[in-house]
């Protein structure tokens, strides 16, 4: 008998596969990436290493363009932020049960638990999920599974029901209590972590959907880096310190433009979209203001591949800007 487990790396999806396998069922492991997950900190992938610690095997699969789309044009709608969590679990389960079907796994497990989440996890939400996927009756989650009806797993005796738990709510007091349990200590993001639930990415996000038809990963990275503003059809970016500046320069397009003040401590500066005269003079203003130069006028230079241009400007007073700030 085989399950296949998302292993998020997080505490629930860790304990839901420590409970079916300590049922004597093998496990494979299946791990989805994005750039929006916080889990995964400082190149440490959980899921990894939880997959090695419990001795199964694991596959990683990289959500792709595509979920990019599913953000987009979610058909259940968002969260509070632009997080399209029904959508997203439907994607993950949908690819989950090919892989499923590729490895010879019987049932799907997941950590989700009733009423964690309001949005994705109270009842009504988990059967519009499995309906959507295609998986019906065939996904056992073992944290909550005394409070849902019996799967198939559990009616062909393949699990034991009785072994299951029954938490529900969004207090985390009893997966920690079984975490301590079972010695689980390494474990990040009890609460879930995904940036599209932060209100402030979330509105870079709505901006870049609102504002370019064709979204790729580099432009996804590039909400994670610096200050955003919109001026008209334009976006500019001021990196915050030298990490953010050295970050800008390897994610910016060809047609991007650079902007810094010489000779003082200066932020880099990007430019995308269009880039006529009030664009540039914009742009360098905002650059001259987060700059270390203290004068009323300030250089600035921009270019496309290096700064080589000269433009001499005001700065921006803060009180300025804001209604720009994305």
């Amino acid at each position: 008998m085989k399950a296949l487990a998302l292993l998020s790396g997080g505490l629930d999806s860790t304990l839901a596969v420590k409970l079916i396998l300590d049922q004597g069922i093998d496990v494979v492991a299946l791990k989805f990436t994005s750039p929006f997950c916080l889990c995964d900190q400082k190149g440490k992938c959980y899921a990894v290493n939880i997959a090695k610690e419990l001795k199964i095997p694991i596959k990683v699969i990289n959500k792709g363009k595509e979920y990019l789309r599913v953000i987009r044009n979610p058909k259940y709608g968002y969260g509070s932020g632009m997080n399209p969590c029904i959508d997203c679990r439907i994607f993950m389960l949908k690819k989950a049960k090919k892989y499923a079907k590729e490895i010879g796994a019987q049932f799907i497990i997941t950590g989700e638990v009733l009423n964690e989440r309001p949005m994705s996890q109270h009842y009504r939400a988990l059967k519009i999920i499995e309906k959507e996927a295609g998986l019906e009756g065939k996904i056992v989650r073992p944290l909550s599974a005394k409070l849902l009806p019996e799967t198939e797993a559990e009616r062909k005796k393949w699990i034991n029901r009785e072994k299951l738990l029954d938490i529900k709510g969004r207090s985390r007091k009893p997966q920690i209590s079984l975490a301590k349990k079972f010695g689980i200590n390494d474990y990040p993001c009890p609460a879930g972590g995904c940036l599209l639930t932060y209100k402030e990415f979330a509105r870079k996000v709505k901006d870049l959907f609102e504002h370019k038809k064709r979204i790729s990963f580099k432009d996804i990275q590039l909400l994670k880096i610096g200050r955003h503003f919109r001026f008209n059809e334009s976006k500019i970016i001021v990196g915050r310190n030298k990490l953010e500046n050295k970050l800008l320069l390897r994610l910016k397009n060809k047609t991007d433009y650079i902007f810094e003040v010489p000779n003082y401590g200066s932020p880099l500066t990007l430019l995308q979209g269009k880039k006529d005269e009030d664009a540039i003079k914009f742009s360098a203003k905002l650059t001259a203001l987060y700059s270390d130069a203290e004068t009323e006028k300030v250089l600035v230079k921009y270019g496309k591949s290096k700064p080589i241009r000269k433009i001499i400007v005001s700065p921006f007073r803060m009180e300025e800007i804001e209604k720009f700030r994305v």
